[in-house]
């Protein structure tokens, strides 16, 4: 069944964040019963961007990090 929630994360410095636990608790209840599926995240700011990182090491977030000179 198709399940839709819009929500604002808390506002980050700039740089990278994980913001899994907080996508998580916001989705919560459309997650709940689900063993299998496809989950579309949006991000709706015109100058963030997601990136999906799984079973990624913690050195993948100081290693994309390219600040702007």
């Amino acid at each position: 069944m198709p399940w839709q929630k819009t929500f604002t994360l808390p506002e980050h410095t700039k740089g990278m964040h994980l913001v899994t636990k907080e996508v998580v608790k916001e989705c919560e209840a459309g997650l709940k019963g689900v063993d299998i599926g496809i989950f579309t995240l949006h991000c709706l700011h015109t100058s963030a961007g997601l990136t999906i990182n799984e079973n990624c090491d913690s050195s993948v977030r100081t290693g994309m990090w390219c600040p702007i000179e």
